[in-house]
């Protein structure tokens, strides 16, 4: 018997931080999945994280985890895809240490990733924004923290990972007013802030009152916020929005949304696709391109450019009964 909890904190320490020198980012990201992974055997048989082997890991085990992400978690198949790829870093890791395990190890690495299919992506417009960040009660504290977080979010458009990570020496609202973030391939960027979130997170902070490296939206007790943690607060400022602006009712709203949301709005401002690709922090311009692909009203503006053809309609029909049944079907 093998035990897991030496070969995942040496995955940490030595795969991650050394060898690959993941961002810290990447290493939330990695830790929320096996937290999440370790809650959900314990809960299924009873022992402590730190007292599993390998076999308590298996092919069935973590088959019923990605389904309970998915059925009991609502974690969408990306979302899913996503645990399943760092569950695999791990087993690819622990191949080199565990040669014994190598059939279990090679089992789970033959999970396949879930397709799925790729929708327009989902966005608030104005009245709807201006509804969710009306929501809070700012009359708390909490209520304060997070109409400046969902404020900040809109407009920075920072992924929820950076909004999390983000500390207080990050931001700098003099002239030329910003924020830093560290994003995927540990690569830096710098986002402008326009007036108005200057104005929110400058009393903010005056409140916050926390140290350089402190997290810039923390708990009461000061800890970093989860990424659970800042969900939860969108969803429950979601239904109060909806009281007001019902349209927002259906939608689901997460974190990625308000990033999403960030991009229609500069791309409705005229903003170049190649500066909204650099603000987001996109590798690759192509993901850019899927805002294109949502917003009906750039379509409707090349629509109104296009000469309208002449031809009189008519309809199709079929020379044969025969014919005129299979095209039917």
């Amino acid at each position: 018997m093998s035990a897991v909890a030496p070969t995942m904190q040496l995955f940490f320490t030595e795969r991650l931080a050394k060898q690959r020198q993941a961002s810290p980012a990447t290493v939330r990201s990695y830790r929320s999945t096996f937290v999440l992974l370790l809650r959900f055997v314990q809960a299924r048989n009873g022992k402590a994280p730190s007292a599993l082997d390998w076999e308590d890991l298996g092919v069935e085990v973590i088959s019923a985890f990605l389904d309970h992400l998915e059925d009991e978690r609502h974690n969408s198949a990306r979302s899913r895809n996503t645990r399943l790829a760092a569950l695999r870093s791990l087993f690819r890791y622990a191949a080199l240490r565990h040669p014994e395990h190598a059939r279990l190890i090679q089992q789970v690495l033959a999970i396949p990733q879930k397709r799925f299919d790729k929708t327009n992506v989902s966005f608030l417009e104005p009245e709807e924004v201006a509804a969710l960040l009306a929501a809070p009660d700012r009359n708390r504290w909490e209520g304060r923290r997070d109409h400046a977080l969902m404020a900040f979010a809109v407009q920075t458009g920072l992924r929820l990972s950076e909004l999390t990570g983000a500390n207080c020496r990050d931001v700098d609202l003099g002239t030329g007013a910003h924020v830093r973030c560290l994003g995927k391939g540990r690569k830096e960027r710098c986002v402008p802030l326009t007036a108005g979130t200057v104005a929110i997170l400058g009393v903010w902070l005056r409140e916050r009152g926390g140290l350089a490296d402190d997290p810039l939206f923390p708990t009461r007790t000061g800890r970093r916020l989860s990424d659970d943690a800042v969900e939860a607060r969108i969803a429950v400022h979601k239904v109060l929005a909806a009281q007001e602006t019902p349209s927002i009712g259906p939608k689901k709203l997460t974190p990625h949304v308000l990033r999403h949301t960030c991009a229609m709005t500069l791309l409705r401002a005229g903003v170049e696709v190649a500066v909204i690709s650099l603000w987001l922090g996109h590798a690759d311009l192509r993901s850019t391109f899927q805002y294109l692909h949502a917003d009906l009203t750039i379509k409707e503006r090349a629509l109104a450019r296009t000469t309208q053809s002449s031809s009189k309609p008519g309809r199709y029909r079929a020379p044969d009964s025969l014919l005129a049944f299979l095209e039917s079907l």
